[in-house]
């Protein structure tokens, strides 16, 4: 019963998305007026606290956690996010300030919304994204239904390797999420939205505050990654620059987007350099900036230079067909960064002592999932080489681990024995 009733609300939802979209989509220039009282649906919010469990994450300033939640009372908890959202009686607390580490060793500092706030602000989310969808460019890929890098990947490919695009705009914004200017977006917020109760929920999440060692800080700039809503307000922001691209300056080359990363693929140097300044001009238009030192241009002529994006290194490289003629095609493969990611979540698997206590079979099953997530990104065509690479470096440390486990003074010895020990255990290959 429990079941069909989540089947039953997910079925509903998706057709009351799915009516806002082809609603919003049939008429660019409507504005909606009567939202606010959607947020606040049943089931809805049903909706929205099953994506918020299975997110899953840390509590926020309150401390609350989702099992927290579970212990409290589910339906209990959405009655009285639904009383308050009515009666207009919603605030929304400051986010909690923490960091993770980046690729290039540095942190990024990340905003987690309380429990209750990250389920209106799903709710809302739910209600207001198909609007959004209808406006969205097709050059934009990250944080979108039914959207993903690998398809981003894909048209670089078709662009660089089919179009003969070989001079590419590798740009960075700086410090995007930070520096969302918050009256700009609610401007582009309202150009589908007019209700003032939605607007006025918006604007409380981005003028929340932080909390951070204890102490509260104002939010005058920018949506707080980690927030549910961050990635689709971000989208809306940069929705400007993909329409006034594609409109003014797409005979100059093809954008690419996925978030706050993006490329635009251009056929000749002039193009590119003459894109480079429209960025500028549009990223000064949203008070955005580009990083300099990480921004370029990239001559992919003959494979002289590559740019790395969304994981994976992009360059021209030189093969020989079946008839042993040669030519050129664009190579997407594992970036040096992405390597060292794999190696490190690999290494994470058997950092802990107590791994040693683990039977090979426990140890395959919770690397397996590594391991395939890994092989359905990474494994494009040419990239087998790199991925072999990790096949051989996962070999190593289940030797090592083996050894430890049984106490053998050397590290890499039974190599081919470990080998043959996880391959009857199911150890998956990431080579495909």
């Amino acid at each position: 019963m429990i079941a069909d009733k989540a089947i039953n609300t997910h079925e509903k939802v998706r057709d009351f998305q799915n009516r806002l979209y082809l609603t919003a989509k049939a008429d660019r220039k409507r504005k909606f007026y009567a939202m606010y009282d959607k947020i606040y649906r049943k089931d809805i919010l049903e909706e929205a606290w099953k994506r918020v469990k299975r997110n899953g994450g840390a509590g926020g300033v309150d401390k609350v956690s989702i099992l927290d939640v579970k212990a409290y009372g589910e339906e209990k908890l959405l009655d009285e996010i639904a009383e308050e959202l009515q009666t207009e009686k919603y605030r929304c607390k400051p986010v909690r300030r923490t960091y993770i580490p980046k690729a290039d060793g540095k942190k990024r500092a990340l905003g987690i919304p309380t429990i209750k706030d990250r389920i209106v602000q799903m709710a809302a989310k739910i209600v207001i994204e198909p609007l959004f969808e209808a406006d969205f460019q097709p050059c934009s890929y990250g944080f979108r239904p039914k959207r993903s890098a690998l398809q981003a990947m894909d048209r670089i490919f078709e662009a660089a390797d089919k179009g003969g695009a070989l001079w590419v705009i590798d740009a960075d914004i700086k410090d995007y999420f930070g520096s969302i200017s918050h009256d700009k977006l609610l401007l582009l917020v309202e150009q589908r939205i007019t209700d003032r109760k939605v607007l006025k929920l918006i604007k409380g999440w981005l003028k929340a505050g932080v909390i951070e060692a204890g102490q509260y800080s104002e939010s005058t700039l920018g949506a707080p990654q980690g927030g549910v809503i961050s990635p689709l307000l971000s989208n809306i922001y940069l929705n400007y620059f993909d329409v006034y691209w594609n409109k003014r300056f797409g005979h100059l080359g093809e954008l690419v987007r996925y978030a706050d990363d993006f490329v635009i693929l251009c056929k000749r140097k002039a193009q590119a350099e003459e894109a480079l300044k429209a960025v500028k001009w549009i990223m000064n238009k949203l008070e955005l900036t580009l990083h300099s030192e990480k921004t370029r241009l990239v001559d992919m002529y003959f494979g002289k230079d590559s740019f790395d994006f969304l994981g994976f290194n992009n360059r021209f490289q030189r093969f020989r067909n079946k008839s042993w003629k040669w030519y050129w095609t664009l190579q997407q493969v594992p970036s040096k960064k992405a390597m060292k990611k794999m190696r490190a979540n690999i290494k994470e698997v058997f950092s802990s002592p107590s791994k040693l206590l683990w039977s090979m079979e426990e140890m395959v099953k919770l690397l397996n999932p590594k391991i395939i997530g890994m092989r359905n990104y990474y494994a494009r065509r040419f990239a087998r080489p790199w991925l072999w690479k990790i096949e051989k470096y996962i070999n190593h440390k289940f030797t090592r681990w083996y050894n430890r486990k049984k106490q053998r003074n050397y590290r890499f010895g039974n190599a081919a024995k470990v080998g043959e020990l996880t391959l009857q255990a199911g150890l998956a290959s990431i080579c495909g």
